[in-house]
């Protein structure tokens, strides 16, 4: 009898070593200083990591773009600490969305309508052993490619755990609302996204407009911005899948209260942030961020553009669902919206 059990329990362990559950108990108040120690630069001499240049700087010696990112991580674990109740072990799952570059030891969250077509072109260059010279000379579409650059979730348990301790994090956020209707208009308004408008649009017109045409079934390539608000807040939406990456939540894709973050840039100042995460790993001499070239970037005006159609009873229930990403990075809520938003 007891050979049986013995296999059950075998078993059991071998089933729970697949999961590859990742125990990650970094400090979340405390930055990851000691695990990020430059190597020697001769007898007796030792270089300051990136992070103790940036996070133990004398306050009076920090420059201004220094003073903001340690601000920004600073509020960023104090609204962890007040509204988020329970902490977890984080999944493979949870890891899909952060890229590798082992070569200068970082780890980039990528969130999508937040310029990281070009962060991914960027990583391109680092770690392409000489493929890659210039970021802009990467088609948009291949630095999207699966297999072009690692994704932490490919690692062994052991490898993840180091690569979260030891390696520079950052990821790149922008205000809610402005990047929602980034990736409607990019998603929806083009023609060129029949595959978005065939997966998506025609669920959308099929469930939210009242006697819709059969060519707008077929084609799903004119949903309305009102129609695609009242797909994300309907309940049935995210209990038959997971939002698309191109408007689920920043803090569902890159975890920042699981993840210890080093620096949260951000979309607003996003040259001046790219050139600070390029300088502290070394990099900056090697490649340079792309200046965007777009003159039709969505901004407040154009996002309240949008909004002004959106009854208050839609932006109040779309509020909710977001109000975690306002909340954790700082955003205040707009001022455009037809309704009074509480911070609690």
């Amino acid at each position: 009898m007891t050979k049986p059990k013995v296999g059950r329990i075998f078993l059991a362990t071998c089933v729970g070593s697949l999961f590859m559950v990742i125990l990650y108990f970094q400090n979340i108040t405390r930055p990851a200083v000691e695990q990020f120690g430059g190597k020697g630069i001769g007898p007796g001499k030792t270089r300051r990591s990136p992070l103790q240049t940036l996070y133990n700087e004398d306050q009076l010696d920090m420059s201004a773009a220094q003073a903001s990112l340690r601000g920004r991580r600073e509020l960023l674990e104090e609204a962890c600490l007040t509204h988020t109740r329970k902490r977890r072990v984080l999944t493979p799952d949870d890891l899909r969305h952060l890229i590798v570059d082992d070569k200068h030891s970082l780890l980039y969250c990528y969130v999508p309508k937040v310029a990281c077509t070009n962060w991914k072109r960027v990583l391109m260059v680092l770690t392409g052993d000489g493929r890659y010279r210039e970021p802009l000379a990467i088609p948009a579409n291949e630095a999207h490619v699966a297999g072009n650059l690692r994704t932490l979730s490919e690692y062994s348990t052991g490898e993840i755990n180091h690569r979260l301790r030891r390696y520079l994090k950052f990821l790149f956020v922008r205000e809610p609302f402005e990047r929602l209707v980034s990736a409607y208009r990019n998603k929806f308004t083009r023609s060129y996204n029949t595959a978005f408008h065939k997966r998506y649009g025609t669920k959308i017109i099929r469930r939210h407009r009242p006697h819709p045409e059969p060519e707008a079934l077929e084609q799903g390539n004119d949903v309305s911005f009102k129609e695609f608000v009242q797909y994300l807040v309907d309940p049935r939406t995210q209990r038959e899948e997971p939002f698309n990456e191109h408007w689920e939540r920043i803090h569902s894709l890159c975890h920042p209260c699981l993840i210890h973050y080093d620096v949260v840039g951000k979309y607003e100042t996003l040259e001046q942030d790219s050139r600070s995460v390029l300088r502290l790993a070394g990099a900056d001499g090697e490649v340079h961020f792309p200046t965007s070239g777009k003159s039709t970037r969505t901004n407040g005006d154009m996002a309240a553009q949008f909004f002004h159609n959106i009854s208050p009873f839609y932006q109040k229930k779309l509020y909710n669902l977001y109000h975690m990403d306002f909340l954790l990075f700082n955003y205040s809520n707009p001022e455009y919206l037809k309704f009074s938003v509480h911070f609690d």
